[in-house]
């Protein structure tokens, strides 16, 4: 009796650990997101009115992030931004992160404008073992035997950020079906998010 009870308890308990360290987890980082930016611009509105205004800071950054996106969406802004782009790729350390990142963000947003193309199989690190990767471009080789039409695929590591660039034949690029974000999903979830069954179509 007592053991089914414990049995009982500890499956409930396992269950609501599993769902509530996401919330809790996507809370604090948004808590820390909020008050990492009001530090920045608080102490200014602090000096200005001659108290803390809570929130103000966070305002602030929304409104410079809106600032932004209506820069972006126009000719000479998207020129300013490409020439800021391209200087700070030229930054040691922050050029080698930032093309990453922005790949990363640019799968999510809904312009549609990742560089990820397709969510693939291939044989990678070695012939018999399949990695998932995301198409990025198509090429088409020349070899002695003539043209082979080839993929380059980034195959990337757990955390996304880091991963290798392969080129291989297309006809051994294996369609998965999912969507990019369900791609990004499967690698960040180290694999248990993966459908039973592939292809999905």
């Amino acid at each position: 009796m007592h053991t089914g009870i414990r049995n009982w308890l500890k499956v409930r308990f396992i269950a609501g650990f599993f769902v509530t360290i996401p919330v809790v987890a996507t809370a604090w980082i948004l808590w820390i997101f909020w008050s990492r930016i009001d530090d920045i611009f608080g102490p200014m509105y602090a000096e200005l009115f001659g108290r803390p205004v809570p929130g103000l800071g966070f305002l602030t950054a929304v409104g410079i992030i809106l600032l932004i996106g209506i820069v972006a969406r126009n000719v000479v802004g998207r020129r300013v931004l490409a020439w800021a782009e391209a200087l700070m790729i030229r930054l040691p350390v922050f050029g080698r992160l930032y093309p990453s990142v922005k790949m990363l963000v640019e799968a999510f947003s809904p312009e549609r404008r990742s560089s990820f193309k397709a969510v693939v199989l291939v044989e990678h690190p070695r012939p018999g073992a399949y990695a998932f990767g995301f198409v990025t471009s198509e090429v088409v080789l020349d070899t002695p035997e003539g043209k082979r039409e080839m993929a380059t695929v980034f195959v990337p590591t757990n955390n996304l950020y880091l991963g290798d660039v392969v080129v291989v034949p297309r006809a051994d690029v294996m369609a998965t079906g999912l969507s990019v974000e369900e791609g990004i999903r499967v690698i960040l979830s180290a694999g248990s998010a993966t459908p039973a069954r592939l292809p999905r179509f």
